[in-house]
């Protein structure tokens, strides 16, 4: 059993070619990547380190983890959610590139904790987390494994508030790079992959037709930017909800209709959340939608609707489709897609990869940061060095074969000097 431990625990090794080819189409979209694997290849500033990493395991990831191990790291990789795994690319990491994973698409919690504890078993210097379950696990179970940390990278903005919090009341342990606050990270990832790939998550999942629909869009951070802007695109008629009174504001100047929650669920064909937060649409919600609403969410956990409430007040329930679970509620069909989980994650396979091609390079070029850096840093929340986003943004705008002005002498004394003026 431990032998097999070490492999990695998947679902079936008989997947692994297949999924070796799709980790090789994902990679022909991820060209900064490539170019950073290519130079760790060489380089290996990883060497001697040990990666341990919770993060969806899907195409673009496997070629995060092989730019790791390219660059002299050991690596290794569970699920960062009990749904975001592709099968077929966690056979192929185990056994095709020797990349010790645990994951199952399906997985129970059980299954799901099992595997984080599995990947700290190996006693890593570098934590990288998509939503904190496994520093949340390494500060709370295992504290013992504390001083072998270095440092740490977290992907995603639920990951973040969770981080900031420990670092509030002083429990983190040590330094963790918040690679969601990159520029070319949020601004690309959140907004166009997540646009596109929930949206591509509710097709799948539905096979909808979201033309003339009201589409209802809990929170207008970049991510409900992008749902709310693709789903435009194909027709919806798109309604924001907010907390927050300047991202309301824009959303009205960004030509949508904005209302409370409990208005606009009453109206929604499709209501989806990407807040980040518990319970946006809460058991008061649930009830005042119409026959035939489709409840689903895009952010980090399965929070963001209140599922036990659901359950409760439903007088049947049944799976319709893979992903499509219907509940009768005061006599109204009611219809979740995916569990309340990451719909694009659960129901699709995630964003493209030349959004997550700049997502990865920040990871790596953070990682190869934390190596070189670690010792002048307090444990707390950093934001990724400007060096670093600028330079995979070049990078990016190289590999498309594009270019852009750089200031003269003469512009740059105009910028330094203050006695210019009108």
């Amino acid at each position: 059993m431990q032998d097999v431990l070490a492999r990695g625990d998947v679902k079936d090794e008989v997947l692994a070619e297949g999924g070796k080819l799709r980790i090789e189409w994902a990679d022909t979209s991820m060209p900064v990547l490539s170019a950073i694997r290519e130079r760790f290849e060489r380089e290996r500033p990883l060497e001697g380190f040990t990666i341990g990493a919770c993060l969806h395991v899907t195409t673009e990831t496997a070629n995060l983890a092989r730019t790791l191990k390219a660059g002299g790291a050991d690596v290794y990789l569970c699920a960062s959610n009990p749904l975001s795994t592709q099968d077929d690319v966690a056979a192929a990491l185990s056994t095709e590139y020797d990349i010790p994973t645990y994951a199952i698409k399906g997985e129970d919690n059980a299954t799901y904790y099992r595997h984080i504890s599995a990947v700290l078993d190996h006693k890593p210097n570098i934590t990288m987390d998509d939503g904190c379950d496994l520093v949340s696990m390494l500060h709370k179970d295992r504290p013992d494994l504390l001083p072998n940390i270095i440092g740490g990278t977290e992907e995603t903005t639920t990951g973040v508030i969770r981080l900031r919090s420990m670092e509030l009341d002083k429990a983190l342990r040590y330094p963790v790079i918040a690679v969601n606050e990159a520029d070319t990270k949020h601004l690309f990832d959140n907004r166009y992959g997540t646009g596109q790939s929930t949206i591509d998550g509710l097709i799948r999942a539905t096979n909808v037709l979201v033309a003339g629909k009201r589409m209802v869009v809990a929170g207008y951070g970049w991510c409900g930017r992008g749902v709310a802007t693709r789903a435009r695109g194909l027709g919806a008629h798109v309604i924001v909800t907010e907390i927050d009174p300047t991202r309301a504001i824009e959303a009205v100047m960004d030509g949508f209709e904005v209302m409370p929650m409990l208005e606009a669920a009453r109206i929604a064909d499709i209501l989806i959340t990407v807040t980040g937060n518990v319970n946006v649409l809460d058991a008061e919600t649930l009830r005042s939608l119409k026959d035939g609403a489709i409840v689903a969410n895009s952010g980090h956990f399965n929070d963001e609707i209140d599922i036990a409430a659901l359950r409760s007040m439903s007088e049947t329930s049944r799976r319709v489709r893979e992903f499509v679970e219907e509940f009768v509620v005061d006599g109204k069909r009611v219809y979740l897609l995916a569990d309340g989980r990451l719909l694009n994650l659960s129901a699709a396979e995630g964003h493209p990869a030349a959004v997550m091609d700049m997502s990865f390079a920040d990871q790596s070029l953070c990682v190869e940061y934390l190596v070189q850096n670690h010792a002048k840093l307090e444990p707390q929340v950093y934001r990724v060095p400007e060096a670093i986003d600028k330079d995979v943004a070049r990078l990016k705008l190289a590999s498309m074969g594009l270019k852009i002005d750089s200031l003269t002498e003469q512009q740059k004394e105009y910028m330094r000097s203050w006695q210019s003026g009108t």
